[in-house]
């Protein structure tokens, strides 16, 4: 068994990570939660879970193996270190950090106290996500000429409701920690990137607006996000050279999860027929196809079966330190002139 222990007892650890946990009983156990004020925490108590509200309890545990960071973004940088230098294994919710050295300073900690430290990259195993990798390996497409992923909302209380900047807490950190990743996991480090980050609402105000291109030869991938979008573009759209690819919905996961519907059912995050995704393509006799294609369905506890190969029987890393670290550069480079 692997034996896990949370600090942070909020939406994130509840909605996130721990229903797909449960679902791994047989091999992963929640033995402990810290949680500052326990009594104010108004999610559920897991049946045979310890809650507590001394952090030294849980670092001082000797059966947990690996403790989950699902807290502020503000706190994971402190936090880690704390767990690191209690010698525990470490997974931190993204955004990581807030910066590249601070990164770089928790790998080496983690190297010197011959434990791991790892980001939480769930969204690596959002069905939109695998679907396009689908279509891409297909070949239909031909050679790719540009991939359009989109994370839109119309929330523009969000943003209006902010009346300082935080690099930190800014829409380039809490979501292009999400598509960022999808992007680097597949296609790697880019050869250049073009960035335009804004303030919509002026100087002084939220980021509530990302557009970055990352080139890949001829291959033009574009990250965009913005809280001002009345009608949500395409989830993703692949232009390759003998056809594309729209997926108009998103993964449906978090979706269901925020209706506390959850991955014990058999539908859970499962697209319907009417939200497939269309490939439309001339093949090599130059016929022309449009045809639906079936979505790959998501499952975010994947991450923890990777987690569980890496801790219990050695294998590497889902999530490469090389990874978040280029990530964590992009998102500085890209936040940078804010204010």
């Amino acid at each position: 068994m692997l034996t896990v222990g949370f600090i942070g007892n909020g939406k994130s650890a509840n909605r996130y990570h721990i229903p797909f946990i449960l679902q791994r009983s047989d091999k992963i156990k929640i033995k402990m939660i810290y949680t500052r004020k326990h009594s104010r925490d108004v999610w559920d108590e897991i049946p045979g879970v310890i809650y507590t509200e001394d952090l030294q309890e849980l670092l001082n545990d000797q059966e947990v193996q690996v403790i989950i960071i699902s807290t502020p973004s503000q706190s994971h940088y402190e936090l880690a270190k704390t767990v690191l230098n209690a010698g525990k294994n470490c997974v931190v919710e993204k955004p990581f950090t807030e910066t590249l050295e601070e990164a770089k300073e928790l790998y080496t900690l983690a190297k010197q106290k011959g434990v791991m430290i790892q980001c939480y990259q769930n969204r690596r195993f959002d069905s939109d996500f695998l679907t396009v990798q689908k279509v891409i390996e297909s070949g239909k497409l031909g050679d790719l000429l540009e991939l359009e992923m989109h994370f839109d909302y119309y929330r523009p209380y969000i943003p209006e409701s902010v009346h300082e900047f935080s690099q930190i807490n800014s829409y380039l950190y809490g979501h292009g920690c999400h598509t960022l990743d999808q992007v680097i996991s597949y296609f790697g480090k880019p050869d250049s990137i073009h960035y335009d980050v804004r303030q919509l609402l002026g100087v002084g105000r939220m980021n509530d607006y990302f557009d970055l291109d990352l080139y890949y030869g001829t291959l033009k991938v574009s990250v965009k996000s913005s809280y001002f979008r009345a009608k949500e573009r395409p989830s993703f759209i692949i232009y390759g050279k003998k056809g594309m690819f729209v997926k108009e919905k998103k993964d449906k996961q978090e979706e269901h999860l925020k209706m506390f519907y959850m991955p014990d059912h058999e539908d859970f995050g499962v697209d319907l027929p009417h939200e497939y995704g269309t490939l439309t393509y001339y093949d090599d006799n130059n016929q022309y196809h449009e045809e639906k294609v079936v979505s790959v369905n998501g499952d975010y506890g994947r991450y923890y079966d990777a987690l569980y190969e890496t801790l219990i029987n050695g294998k590497e890393k889902l999530v490469k330190d090389e990874e978040t670290l280029l990530q964590l550069r992009i998102l500085e480079e890209g936040i940078q002139g804010m204010k």
